[in-house]
Formats: structure tokens, C-alpha cells, sequence
């Protein structure tokens, strides 16, 4: 049977504490404190007891919790009442509810285009910082 993507693969109960590192893949819920930095490709699920204080690098991110710090989504961040979010957000889309706390500054950017695009500025750097074939070389009549 394949998991599908919203199928929660993890989750932090509401009286767990953690601290440190956290990557996983698929979708994970946190209703406890954690401190440190989240990395994931997929959706972090802050529950309404929730307390975390970190840097977030995630796909998607659904808050009804408080989070202090700043948050990196490459698709979409979601702030639910009685959610609040005290730190910056970077994301191409940002959804809002009445009676959520945001204090903080976003930027609309799409983290996934701008990533293509350092890449693609990196390789043209590169090429012409790279010596040509023929120099050097000698041309016989």
C-alpha cells in the first residue's frame, strides 16, 4: 500500500519536549515544544498546544500553534486561529486566517524558482569562466 503525502508520518505529542535537528519527509504533526532547526521536502503540522522556537525550511506548513522564528516554505505557509507566529516568512503563497498573531515580515518569493535560478546563473559563471577547447591549439594548413 503506498502512504500518500497528507498521511502523517510523525508526530510529537503534546506533553514531549525536543531539542535539536529535525528532517523527515511526508507530513509531520507537533503538538509539544521543540527548539532547533526543521528541514523537510514535505508539510509540518503545528497543533493548537504546540510551542516551537526555530528555523524552518519546509514545503508546507499549517500553524494553529505559536511559533518564534523565522519560516522558509517553497509552496505554501497557513496561519489558523488561534495560531501565532512571531518571526519572518519567506513563501510563494500565504493564507491568513481572522485572529491569528503575526508579528513579523514576509517576503512573496518562490524559494524554488530562485534556487533554478542561482543554478543556471552558477553554470553560465561557470562556462565562461571555463578556458575554451581550442586555446592553446594550433591550426595546421
Amino acid at each position: 500500500m503506498k502512504k500518500s503525502q497528507d498521511e502523517i508520518n510523525a508526530f510529537l505529542g503534546k506533553d514531549t519536549e525536543f531539542e535539536g535537528k529535525f528532517s523527515f519527509m511526508g507530513a509531520v504533526r507537533i503538538d509539544g515544544k521543540f527548539s532547533g532547526e526543521i528541514f523537510s521536502s514535505g508539510t509540518l503540522i503545528v497543533g493548537e498546544s504546540a510551542n516551537i522556537k526555530s528555523q524552518i525550511h519546509v514545503a508546507d506548513m499549517i500553524i494553529s500553534g505559536e511559533v518564534h522564528g523565522d519560516i522558509f516554505g517553497e509552496n505554501k505557509i497557513e496561519i489558523k486561529a488561534p495560531g501565532k507566529l512571531f518571526g519572518n516568512i519567506q513563501a510563494p503563497k500565504l493564507v491568513i486566517e481572522e485572529g491569528v498573531i503575526f508579528e513579523g515580515n514576509c517576503k512573496m518569493k518562490d524559494l524554488g524558482k530562485e534556487r533554478e535560478k542561482k543554478k543556471e546563473k552558477d553554470k553560465a559563471k561557470a562556462l565562461t569562466l571555463a578556458p575554451k577547447e581550442t586555446e592553446g591549439l594550433s591550426v595546421l594548413k
